[in-house]
């Protein structure tokens, strides 16, 4: 069955759009490779992934995994959240000792400690809007993003009534501590490469 088929047979039988149904679609689709697939608001993403990207994610990764077991630490794993058809596939996460998957084999959004985003051009206004939200919403501890493009990083911690009431901006060289939140270290951000 084709996506087009998908979608007429969704239209004719009555039912309401679902992330599974959406994700169904996408598995069926040739996406290119190096892509990151999400679903933010209902609304499919694809984005490629640059070199700055990755090195950025994978030296969050790695200053994680010094303290945290690998199977805390995640990558591209879509975790649902609140919100209408939000399937995220986050940069790095971190969750919480343990974490348990729900009744569909996935991560539980309420386990989340840690998110963070890297920047990317296209999808910018996602990071800093509707997935905030989201991420306030579920109660996330920590959500940071970091800016390739200002050289700068972003930190909300303190969610509550939906929003982060905690934010700090800094450039790129200034350590991110969070040393006094539910990720307990400090990370260095003076390797994290720009453009």
């Amino acid at each position: 069955m084709t996506v087009l088929e998908d979608r007429i047979e969704m239209a004719e039988s009555g039912d309401e759009l679902t992330l599974d149904m959406m994700f169904e679609w996408l598995e069926k689709m040739p996406i290119p490779e190096g892509y990151k697939t999400e679903i933010v608001g209902g609304h499919i993403f694809m984005t490629p992934q640059r070199d700055t990207h990755w090195d950025i994610i994978a030296d969050l990764y790695d200053q994680l995994r010094a303290k945290y077991p690998r199977k805390r630490v995640k990558s591209d794993v879509r975790i649902d959240y609140p919100g209408h058809l939000n399937g995220f596939a986050s940069d790095v996460t971190l969750m919480a000792e343990g974490a348990t998957k729900n009744a569909d084999g996935r991560w539980r959004c309420e386990d989340v400690q840690f998110v963070a985003e890297v920047i990317s051009r296209k999808t910018a206004g996602n990071d800093y809007g509707p997935k905030k939200d989201a991420y306030a919403a579920a109660g996330v501890p920590v959500y940071l993003i970091v800016d390739p493009y200002t050289g700068e990083w972003h930190l909300h911690t303190l969610p509550g009534d939906g929003k982060y009431h905690g934010s700090v901006c800094f450039g790129f060289g200034i350590e991110i501590d969070l040393a006094r939140t539910a990720v307990g270290l400090v990370l260095r951000t003076d390797e994290f490469p720009r453009g």
